[in-house]
């Protein structure tokens, strides 16, 4: 099944798309001598639906914003006998915050993979919007053109806001972040070779991407028509639509509008939509796999086939999900994330019981859900080599939910807020209730045993507009409540780097390189210009202002993948077997 939609959604081809990939001069066209070929005519609502999607990204942020983020530690620093090398050099210059330069172009989840993917996904969503435009003066109103009307403006500001929120400062309010940096919006097809991407048109502020990704929202999600969908759950439908919805208010803080979208993805009975883990008892990884990222299960909202080395780059041992140091004070990331409790249940959350795998005879090397395990795409059995891909879900209803639970709290409704945690900790199989007294127990910042699970967070100097002064002790622990299980359930999917980025989170990288024995300390304050990754070295050779780092392209070697040899033997048994 998902081999099928990963053929489906990465390997479909069609020569209305081939036109699109060097549109935009910035992306990733090294040699582009004439301008793009767009001799295939886009003329009918079917073709335009095919189009769209070619558009959805098969690279995400997500890697490098779990290296960049608190959920990883380095193994070399947690194991002090060892000296392990990264999976690739880029993966070490993510982790200490540098200018991440040392990758190839043909490498997966690299900063330049990460800004190709969602231009080129924009640039389509930008050519399905003027062949709409050419068939129909007014494509919204036209029964054959309006949901796909809907699609392209959905598609393209959820692609500006994660590029964004990847490489601009996080948004602060509508006066500083008129001041801060974004990235280009690109609202039109373009169509000749060199661009000036000095000039304001492109140059746009935060609050300026911000007000342009909110203008794409109304404009299309009213629209959306699910019916249009062979499978939902590969498209931006309602419910992704509302998610997407949700979040952006969530980071605008437009809490009201934030509950409003939430709600409409959610429906009247959020408990029935979310994930089903007491259904999901397999001990084999690929048949967990599969359940998770079935296209039919209520909480998967939307799922994203990628080229993705995240599951290779854990593997590789330096970097994972382990138990920290205390001579370092290096957080255990293993009990925040899984194994330690929380506000209502006692060690390892039950959902995960079977389903956590680990690197080495005493877990030394880390571990990890299986969740994030890849599929491997043949192109010769025999030589062993294809593609690796990793399904991600950008929007499901469990995060929705604590969108919608952290909005809560700022308008002054915790009791709605702790029933939607609640469900949350239902969801993952927890008997007994979450209460305003067990969240104070376990997020009260004077016991010292709870540290790790309290984020060190800068609201109000982010932004002097933030309602946090407001907020009492009470409201104040159910964000720290809101921030651990946003942490758990957005796992290797990069969001706890957006929620750091926004909160003023400080973040503590501990590190030790392979030829050397001394520790090395480094933190991350809310204010720290390294929270802003580099646009990639060609984006500012075509013409586009780098910000305050530098960055050059690595020559590292590229080329396919290669399937380990007894990848599954490798893997200790999972924690039920141990």
């Amino acid at each position: 099944m998902m081999n099928t939609y990963i053929n489906r959604v990465i390997g479909w081809s069609s020569l209305c798309a081939l036109s699109l990939f060097c549109v935009l001069s910035f992306v990733s066209c090294d040699a582009l001598d004439e301008a793009p070929d767009n001799r295939t005519e886009i003329d009918s609502p079917e073709k335009i639906r095919k189009l769209l999607t070619s558009g959805y990204p098969t690279s995400v942020p997500a890697l490098i914003c779990e290296l960049s983020g608190d959920n990883l530690v380095d193994n070399n620093v947690v194991v002090p006998a060892t000296h392990n090398v990264a999976n690739s050099p880029f993966h070490d210059q993510a982790y200490n915050w540098e200018n991440i330069d040392n990758y190839s172009t043909s490498e997966q989840d690299t900063p330049y993979k990460v800004w190709e993917a969602f231009y080129q996904g924009i640039a389509v969503a930008n050519h399905a919007i003027e062949a709409m435009r050419m068939m129909n003066s007014n494509p919204a109103k036209d029964r054959e053109l309006s949901h796909s009307w809907g699609e392209a403006h959905i598609m393209r500001a959820y692609f500006h806001f994660v590029l964004v929120n990847v490489f601009a400062e996080a948004y602060k309010d509508e006066t500083q972040s008129a001041n801060d940096a974004g990235i280009p919006y690109v609202c039109d097809v373009e169509t000749t070779v060199s661009v000036d991407y000095s000039n304001p048109k492109y140059r746009k502020s935060v609050a300026e991407v911000y007000r342009l990704i909110e203008q794409d929202i109304l404009e299309g999600i009213d629209l959306i028509d699910d019916s249009k969908y062979e499978v939902p759950a590969y498209h931006f439908n309602r419910n992704a639509a509302n998610a997407f919805a949700a979040r952006f208010y969530l980071f605008k803080r437009d809490y009201d509008n934030c509950v409003k979208h939430a709600t409409a993805a959610l429906g009247a009975n959020p408990a029935s939509s979310l994930r089903k883990w007491a259904s999901m008892n397999s001990n084999t990884i690929n048949t967990l796999l599969n359940a998770y990222n079935d296209h039919t299960a209520p909480c998967n909202y939307l799922i994203q086939a990628t080229f993705s080395v995240q599951d290779r780059m854990l593997s590789a041992c330096r970097y994972a999900i382990n138990s920290g140091s205390l001579s370092e004070k290096v957080p255990n990331t293993n009990d925040v994330l899984y194994e330690g409790g929380g506000p209502n249940w006692d060690g390892r959350l039950k959902a995960f019981d079977g389903k956590i795998f680990r690197w080495g005879a005493g877990s030394e090397y880390g571990s990890w859900l299986f969740r994030v395990y890849e599929y491997f795409e043949y192109i010769d059995k025999i030589a062993g080599i294809g593609f690796v891909h990793i399904l991600y879900q950008p929007f499901t209803a469990e995060e929705t939910l604590l969108c919608r639970a952290e909005a809560e709290v700022y308008l002054g409704r915790s009791a709605d807020a702790i029933r939607d945690l609640g469900y949350w900790t239902a969801s993952k199989m927890v008997d007994k209730e979450l209460t305003q007294d067990g969240i104070n127990f376990w997020y009260n910042p004077n016991n010292s045993t709870k540290k790790d699970y309290i984020s060190d967070v800068h609201p109000m100097e982010m932004s002097s507009e933030w309602k946090w002064s407001t907020l009492t002790e009470d409201e104040k622990r159910i964000i720290q409540c809101i921030l651990h299980f946003r942490r758990i359930e957005t796992m290797f999917e990069g969001l706890r780097w957006f929620d750091i980025k926004r909160y003023g989170i400080t973040v503590h990288h501990a590190y030790r390189s392979p030829v050397e024995d001394e520790i090395h300390h480094d933190y991350l304050e809310w204010n720290d210009p390294r929270r802003v990754l580099q646009i990639p070295q060609n984006v500012v050779n075509a013409g586009y202002p780098s910000n305050n780092r530098t960055q050059m392209l690595g020559n590292n070697a590229g080329g396919y993948a290669t399937k380990p040899v007894l990848r599954e033997n490798e893997l200790k048994e999972n924690d039920d077997n141990e």
